[in-house]
């Protein structure tokens, strides 16, 4: 049995462990020593999937175009120039919550003092489950699946996640789809209906929105975080969702997609969220903010709706819920909306 169990080890290793990258499509490279496996299509880095102790809990950091832009911020991780540097919890593309049985998993980050800390949780990566790189219907994919702890700070295990993340490049997109199931691993898991979470990307400078305002908020434990005013140029974000509404006003609006279009390196760049039909609460609720943080939260509807609606979605023990999410990073020009009405059309169907 050891010696099975040994074999599988290192075939899954000699699979995703390569030297250098491919330079035709896709490749993954795998750093244990660094805790991240890289994902690279045609030679480039497009983005790396890490479970660093420090943002305590998986994220995909950077995320790049296809051409190489990245399109997230560089703090707290490898900070840049002229960036904001709030919310040290905000790392490239991940997913948790801020009340899960009472612990706040989204705020979580190195940045908590030592005696606060048994108020958070955090998500603990376990192993890689499996990695491929293929062809799909004439068309390279990478394919990458991994086992997670949602745990306490005694390391009580409260929820077990199973993650597929899935990689293409079409048309000059990049389309991630993150697909988890969650199970409960105690007698139950509440998810408070709170604001903060559900899926969150936090994007680069240039691609925030415009703004001379500075804005303070709050978390779940009453940490208060300011983000400054900053000076605006260079800074070009626009978001749109499906119904066409724009701006500030797409935040706590329901929609099945929306986009953040701007310019990056003088390069058009559109950052489409699509919801999935069958996740719970869809269509999802937009917690899209002008400073950078691109998130749906479908579990946060009271605050959302002004108490219009209601939920704390609880699993009992060995319950699961999916949820799934597709996430197009394009560039060279603003993505149409029917365009995006394809790709979530071909999402919906898988």
């Amino acid at each position: 049995m050891i010696k099975g169990c040994l074999i599988g080890a290192l075939l899954l290793c000699a699979a995703i462990a390569h030297t250098v990258a491919q330079t035709t499509g896709f490749s993954l490279v795998r750093l244990d020593e660094k805790k991240k496996i890289e994902v690279w299509y045609g030679g480039k880095l497009l983005t790396a999937y890490c479970y660093f102790d420090s943002t305590e809990k998986p994220v995909l950091y950077p995320i790049k175009t296809v051409s190489g832009t990245t399109i997230t911020r560089g703090f707290p991780i490898a900070p840049r120039a002229g960036e904001r540097t709030d919310h040290p919890h905000h790392v490239g593309l991940w997913l948790n919550y801020e009340s899960v049985n009472g612990l706040d998993f989204w705020n979580n980050s190195d940045a908590i003092a030592a005696d606060k800390k048994p108020k958070y949780g955090s998500i603990r990566h376990q192993r890689i489950l499996s990695a491929n790189t293929l062809v799909h219907k004439g068309k390279p994919e990478a394919k990458l699946e991994t086992l997670s702890h949602w745990v306490d700070i005694n390391g009580n295990v409260l929820l077990e996640e199973i993650t597929t993340y899935t990689f293409q490049v079409e048309n000059n997109s990049l389309i991630i789809d993150r697909a988890c199931t969650l199970k409960a691993r105690v007698e139950q898991v509440i998810f408070k209906d709170v604001k903060d979470g559900l899926l969150g990307l936090r994007v680069a400078r240039s691609l925030e929105m415009p703004s001379n305002q500075e804005d303070s908020f709050v978390d779940a434990q009453g940490n208060v975080t300011t983000v400054k005013k900053m000076d605006a140029e260079g800074v070009t974000g626009m978001y749109v969702n499906k119904e066409g509404i724009r701006g500030d006003a797409t935040w706590a609006k329901r929609s099945v997609w929306t986009t953040l279009n701007g310019k990056t390196d003088g390069k058009e760049v559109s950052i489409a969220i699509i919801d999935h039909p069958r996740n719970i609460g869809y269509p999802t609720y937009w917690h899209a903010r002008g400073y950078g943080l691109f998130a749906a939260n479908p579990l946060g509807q009271k605050i959302f709706s002004e108490g219009k609606e209601a939920l704390n979605f609880t699993l009992k023990k060995d319950e699961t819920v999916n949820l799934k999410y597709r996430v197009v990073v394009h560039e060279g020009s603003t993505l149409a909306p029917t365009e995006i009405d394809a790709l979530a059309n071909d999402f919906a169907k898988r």
